[in-house]
């Protein structure tokens, strides 16, 4: 056995472990991250902008975001990226169609960067007309602003988004129990169906709620919000 495949042999498990151990994390955000737009459809924007401002506790300090957030979403995706990169020649790693790489493939290069430019990043401009949007501020309006102005590419973006992040771990799931010898679990589908419904269906439905409602700031705070998605590509086009 050469050097390579001794490192590739000795490796393979540990991204494997750092992978799973990550996991945990990152669905503990994405549950309590979606709770507010989800909650629209019984309370509006209003509870969900109160509902974001609680789960920003938790998310959204300079600690908590890099070590509960950022941190794991980048281990998490540069492990699966190595370990199918070392995979051996003759045994592939699941394949790309596979819905586990899919998605999560298509949300790391592509959903989550532009989501996080438009709600994290851009917002932070200084220069006019955004002036910097304070976290008090970026409330569900902005959302709001984003699916009124751009309402097909906002669904695509948001709903897009929303369904790869669940369906990737309605697969992970699967896989992550199956390590740990969990007995009698239910089908891939049942778990895709279970989680797709109790946790892509609610947001979906606060997402639509928000859609319906109107607007309530002033054309001032409309042109920052939409300055602020001017400054993705996406929303240029």
């Amino acid at each position: 056995m050469s050097s390579f495949e001794r490192l590739r042999t000795n490796t393979l498990p540990i991204l494997t472990k750092t992978a799973h151990v990550t996991a945990p994390f990152i669905t503990i955000f994405l549950l309590i991250h979606l709770a507010a737009p989800a909650s629209a459809t019984v309370g509006g924007s209003s509870l969900s902008t109160q509902t974001m401002l609680l789960g920003r506790e938790y998310y959204q300090s300079r600690l908590t975001e890099p070590l509960l957030i950022l941190g794991p979403l980048a281990v998490h995706s540069l492990s699966g990226t190595f370990k199918r990169l070392l995979s051996p020649p003759g045994k592939p790693p699941r394949p790309l169609k596979r819905l586990l790489s899919l998605t999560g493939y298509a949300s790391m290069l592509f959903l989550l960067p532009i989501h996080f430019l438009v709600h994290r990043v851009a917002p932070t401009n200084e220069l006019p007309p955004i002036d910097a949007l304070g976290p008090s501020e970026l409330d569900y309006e902005f959302v709001k602003a984003g699916l009124h102005t751009w309402p097909i590419r906002s669904w695509l973006l948001y709903g897009g988004l929303i369904l790869s992040v669940t369906a990737h771990m309605a697969d992970g799931v699967g896989i992550i129990l199956s390590s740990w010898s969990v007995p009698k679990l239910p089908s891939r589908l049942t778990r895709t169906v279970t989680i797709l419904a109790t946790v892509a269906l609610p947001t979906l439905l606060g997402l639509y709620s928000l859609s319906t409602e109107p607007s309530i700031v002033f054309s001032s705070m409309q042109s920052r919000f939409k300055a602020v998605f001017m400054m993705s590509t996406i929303y240029n086009l």
